[in-house]
């Protein structure tokens, strides 16, 4: 997982205790509003990795994972990631293609959950993606065989180095084996830390036009 460097750290974050909803931080009707003001938050906070997100997959017999991934592009388009389509994560998602993901932003004492269907990205959006990832990071797409078991590092070096040649200077293209997911939410939770453990839980459902949303005990 390689990120990019979050918002500017100015010091210690200041948590807004303030209420979600009820005269406190306003709930506005659609999610990705509020999605966003957090983002933006959580990048001035100095968050390490704002954009890193817990996607939990399962299998379709109900065996469940996670890891760690990190979210690319708008969340109006749906949150979306990039993996090798033979990962684990990806064999889960053609079995059964619904996840759940959590951001969490610690400095904050917030978190946001997402549950959602997941659908494959056009060729064209993961390629054009592919190409604004550092070049070595391009290599590397080639060169690992992710999920699958090696004999050692020694071999993804080797693998690197061999890319690496075959391709010199010129463009190296996108993987045929490698692209994005889009989870498209069908509801959004999100998490303020409150004294006393009297946290804020506000979880938005999306309805057939627009989306409704109501207050949960933590």
């Amino acid at each position: 997982m390689r990120g990019r460097k979050s918002g500017k750290r100015t010091g210690k974050a200041s948590v807004d205790h303030r209420s979600l909803g009820e005269g406190g931080q306003r709930c506005p009707a659609d999610p990705i509003v509020l999605f966003q003001r957090w983002f933006r938050d959580a990048e001035r906070a100095g968050e390490p990795l704002a954009e890193a997100m817990a996607i939990a997959t399962s299998t379709r017999h109900g065996r469940p994972s996670v890891r760690m991934v990190l979210h690319r592009g708008s969340p109006r388009a749906g949150f979306v990631f990039y993996t090798n389509y033979n990962s684990r994560k990806a064999a889960d998602l053609v079995e059964n293609p619904h996840a759940a993901a959590v951001f969490h932003w610690p400095r904050l004492q917030r978190q946001v959950r997402i549950e959602g269907r997941v659908e494959k990205l056009s060729r064209a959006e993961s390629e054009r993606y592919f190409q604004t990832r550092p070049r070595e990071s391009r290599i590397s797409a080639w060169a690992s065989p992710q999920s699958a078991r090696v004999s050692g590092r020694s071999f993804l070096i080797d693998e690197y180095e061999k890319v690496a040649a075959r391709f010199g200077d010129k463009k190296i293209p996108c993987p045929p084996f490698w692209g994005g997911f889009r989870i498209v939410a069908e509801c959004i939770e999100f998490w303020q830390g409150q004294p006393h453990r009297l946290h804020d839980r506000v979880l938005y459902f999306k309805k057939r036009s627009g989306w409704t949303f109501f207050r949960l005990g933590p």
